[in-house]
């Protein structure tokens, strides 16, 4: 900003072409190598430390084997010179191509004020690993989501069920990189399975005892190339269900 003058002046003053403006270069930090909690695992562990990566300059990610996931994570909350008390995230990626999935800790110190991601590698015809719910609570409802979206089993997991897709999904799990783009079924299946579904899946209790009607789909239009499931007499516009839709 010119010498003298407010913010106020600025905006009063415009626009200027970018050409007539010096611009200053850019400065990107060095990466931080150093981490204290990656050295002292490297020291306290030895050869289960896998590998160490470094992204964004400062971000700094363990790899870990997966059989030994609980009693290094242990580690990390209770020892004095680390004491991770706070579980960020739990989450995976699937990376695709046949390459192994990945479980990843998001960690946080609020005493020495450090982050720390811990990540686990598993083969995609193995996808189990030991339930963090013993050392953070937080990890219940985590691991849930992952279980639901990747298909990773949490051993140990006081309640491991699926917690965004319905308990009865049954087309696989959306975030792996082979779920197809419109799910497994044609749109014809999912709309019968939908059709199918008992009232409970749409309405509360709270609902069905007020004894109201429910809701119908009086037209459903077909996707091209895709035939409707078959329907009921009862659901034919001549029908009984049919006229009380149409009321």
């Amino acid at each position: 900003m010119a010498e003298g003058m407010t913010s106020f002046d600025r905006v009063v003053e415009g626009p200027k072409p970018s050409s007539d403006v010096a611009a200053e270069p850019v400065r990107v930090d060095s990466p931080q190598l150093d981490h204290p909690s990656v050295t002292a695992l490297k020291e306290h562990f030895g050869d289960a430390i896998l590998r160490h990566e470094v992204v964004a300059t400062n971000q700094h990610v363990v790899f870990i084997p997966p059989e030994r996931n609980v009693e290094i994570l242990g580690w990390l909350r209770d020892d004095a010179d680390q004491q991770y008390d706070l579980l960020r995230d739990v989450t995976a990626v699937d990376y695709g191509e046949g390459r192994p999935l990945q479980i990843v800790y998001q960690l946080f110190s609020f005493f020495h004020k450090y982050a720390l991601r811990v990540k686990c590698e598993l083969p995609l015809d193995a996808l189990e690993i030991e339930s963090a719910c013993s050392l953070w609570k937080a990890a219940n409802w985590l691991e849930r989501e992952v279980y639901d979206l990747f298909g990773v089993t949490f051993t140990n997991h006081p309640d491991l069920r699926r917690i965004l897709m319905p308990p009865d999904y049954d087309e696989g799990h959306p975030l792996r990189k082979d779920f197809p783009l419109r799910g497994r079924f044609s749109r014809a299946e999912q709309t019968r399975r939908a059709l199918d579904q008992d009232l409970d899946h749409y309405y509360f209790d709270s609902e069905l005892e007020d004894g109201r009607e429910p809701q119908l789909l009086s037209t459903i239009r077909p996707m091209e190339g895709e035939a409707l499931p078959e329907r009921s007499s009862a659901e034919e516009p001549g029908g009984e269900a049919g006229e009380k839709a149409s009321e």
